[in-house]
């Protein structure tokens, strides 16, 4: 998904044979597949469930690190385009919140 790429400091890693990620810092912001694209979508488990209320053949808890929030989005479904391109700048703004000031990229102008 070039738009991960394109956001700043981002980068593409693939940590484990055939799973295509997008980090900024050390840490995954998106997990990027062919047919969908794994995000952080809440603080919370409450708050990513909002995605599965509005989309429930289109949104997923992601395994293992769903109950931090992480949701599976299906792309080219009822998810507009806009909405996943959205999701994308809300998961990595998370992530660079998160990340110690000293690994934070600079963001476009500041």
């Amino acid at each position: 998904m070039d738009h991960c790429l394109s956001l700043p400091g981002a980068w593409s890693d693939q940590p484990w044979e055939g799973d295509h990620v997008a980090k900024v810092g050390d840490k995954i912001f998106a997990f990027i597949g062919e047919t969908s694209v794994g995000l952080k979508c809440g603080r919370s488990r409450d708050e990513a469930d909002e995605w599965l209320r509005r989309y429930p053949d289109d949104a997923s808890v992601m395994a293992y690190i769903g109950r931090y929030g992480w949701n599976t989005l299906k792309l080219g479904g009822a998810i507009t385009d806009d909405e996943v391109l959205e999701a994308v700048d809300t998961s990595y703004a998370d992530v660079v919140a998160r990340l110690p000031k000293a690994k934070r990229p600079p963001q476009p102008g500041s």
